[in-house]
């Protein structure tokens, strides 16, 4: 199945589901806030590395993780009394992003560029974008940001300054979303660590029918 070639001057994306088995799905465009808006409405997401041309993602099984079935393991619950945590929105977008990016460039390299961090900070500035950050003891501890629309999450990345620090305000978050009867935490591919927390795949069907409901409160 091709490759797309995203038109910059027509903020448009080819049917998500003409995307490859590895869910690539187009290459070129932009990352205005109107092309980020459609592609997120649209299961699309944006994953390149940075310097190289912007890679358009619609995988075809999604790996979600539904708020009500966040996972809290014994250890955490220990770890959430023992110590004395606050969980704020919007601490400091921009300061989220980059330790985000900061911890990815130290750990295994990252897509995150200074063409996304801004991208993402002008999303952030209309609204759509969100960071979520855990103090544990007034000091810093973790956090991570994503995307917004409607009552559907779409998880980006994440970053730790203490251990259980990205863990915790996950987990936080989810109770948040549940009780704002958010549907889903789209996290765009699977990692081992999302799965613990309780993180599964769905049909791509199963996503569509979710997003659109989303889209709709």
């Amino acid at each position: 199945m091709p490759v797309f070639r995203i038109n910059e001057k027509e903020i448009s994306f080819p049917h998500p589901t003409l995307a490859r088995e590895d869910g690539l799905l187009g290459v070129g465009g932009d990352l205005s806030v109107e092309r980020l808006l459609l592609a997120y409405s649209h299961g699309i997401f944006p994953w390149y590395n940075p310097g190289e041309e912007i890679l358009w993602w619609c995988p075809k099984k999604r790996f979600v993780i539904f708020p009500s079935e966040i996972h809290v393991s014994h250890s955490m619950r220990k770890y959430m009394k023992k110590h004395t945590l606050r969980v704020v929105l919007n601490r400091d977008f921009a300061d989220t992003m980059h330790r985000c990016r900061l911890k990815r460039e130290f750990n295994e390299g990252t897509w995150i560029s200074d063409e996304m961090e801004e991208a993402y900070r002008r999303l952030h500035e209309q609204g759509y974008a969100v960071s979520v950050e855990v103090l544990e003891d007034d000091v810093l501890a973790g956090g991570f940001y994503g995307v917004s629309i409607g009552k559907c999450f779409f998880g980006e990345s994440m970053f730790s300054e203490k251990e259980n620090g990205s863990k915790t305000a996950l987990i936080a978050f989810a109770h948040f979303l549940e009780k704002e009867k958010f549907l889903f935490i789209d996290c765009q591919f699977h990692t081992e660590h999302l799965e613990s927390m309780g993180g599964r795949y769905i049909s791509w069907e199963e996503y569509e029918r979710l997003l659109a409901k989303g889209l709709q409160r």
